[in-house]
């Protein structure tokens, strides 16, 4: 699968974000380094959409695995992969909101 044959939807903002993505929820989470290699597995074959949220404990390790899929040349830059991730709704009072989104963020 190459990342130029999966469709695109243009968002209100203007970006492009591939209609395909590599969702990241699983129970039981499998440990980091079983994780990893699997996103840049996905990332290999052309998946540019990935799915997450603090909640499901991925967000971490799809990070890790981005920041190797940049060194080792399988993307450009960042701009390449959209990621979709979410607050929970235990986060979703204001005070909890912006340290929410700055740790996902992170």
């Amino acid at each position: 699968m190459e990342s130029k044959s999966i469709p695109e939807v243009v968002l209100n903002s203007g970006h492009k974000m591939p209609m395909i993505g590599f969702g990241t929820g699983t129970v039981p989470l499998p440990p980091h380094h079983e994780l990893i290699p699997a996103f840049i597995n996905a990332i290999k074959i052309g998946y540019r959409h990935f799915d997450t949220a603090a909640y499901y404990g991925s967000e971490e390790p799809l990070g890790q695995a981005i920041g190797q899929a940049l060194e080792q040349g399988l993307i450009k830059n960042r701009s390449e992969i959209f990621i979709t991730t979410k607050l929970w709704c235990t986060e979703a009072h204001p005070d909890l909101v912006l340290p929410a989104l700055k740790n996902s963020l992170k």
